[in-house]
């Protein structure tokens, strides 16, 4: 009995070779850039009804890059470590909230965050309130803005024998507008060393 050709040859086909992993990353890559450049538009809903109104436009979220903060840090710049956008006043323009720290080449710097909004007219933004200033040593882990909330996890210390580095107590905190102020509440379980 003669050995047949074919499983070697179905054999012979599955071996990779470096030429075909270039080939296939070649591939994805164009595949990849081609989706990037080919979007679709933005979804647009119909709009009738009495008087046939148009919907205002959509505002874009303040830009914490064009604020100047609250911080003193001599001749370092302050740093934005993370932002959130949402409405949190109901009016149907977003705001922004930033964690902002002094861009420390050394240590833990504390975490201040302000909530920006856009002045009207001008649309410039600029600091409207401060819900965590720095002097309270405090470091921002997350930060979301969610159903006009903003949620965010600080880290501090205990005491201040615990070194700046190595924060030891955890707290989750919540801030929502309520009659023209932001009222801090607690998440539950809420603190934590």
């Amino acid at each position: 009995m003669q050995p047949s050709a074919v499983p070697e040859l179905a054999l012979a086909q599955t071996q990779t070779r470096p030429i075909h992993w270039l080939a296939t990353a070649t591939a994805v890559a164009g595949v990849m850039a081609l989706s990037s450049v080919l979007q679709p538009g933005a979804a647009k809903a119909a709009q009738s009804g009495p008087g046939d109104r148009s919907a205002p436009a959509a505002t874009a979220a303040p830009d914490p890059a064009a604020v100047e903060f609250p911080l003193e840090c001599g001749p370092v710049k302050a740093v934005v470590v993370k932002q959130a956008s949402g409405d949190l006043d109901g009016d149907g323009r977003p705001e922004t909230v930033a964690a902002v720290h002094c861009d420390s080449p050394m240590g833990t710097p504390p975490d201040g965050v302000y909530v920006l909004t856009a002045a009207a007219g001008s649309g410039k933004p600029r600091v409207v309130a401060t819900l965590v200033a720095p002097k309270d040593q405090n470091t921002v882990s997350a930060l979301t803005v969610r159903d006009g909330v903003v949620r965010a996890t600080l880290l501090g210390y205990s005491s201040r024998d615990v070194p700046r580095c190595c924060p030891d107590v955890t707290d989750r905190a919540n801030w929502q507008w309520k009659d023209g102020a932001f009222v801090r509440s607690k998440a539950a379980g809420a603190r934590s060393v």
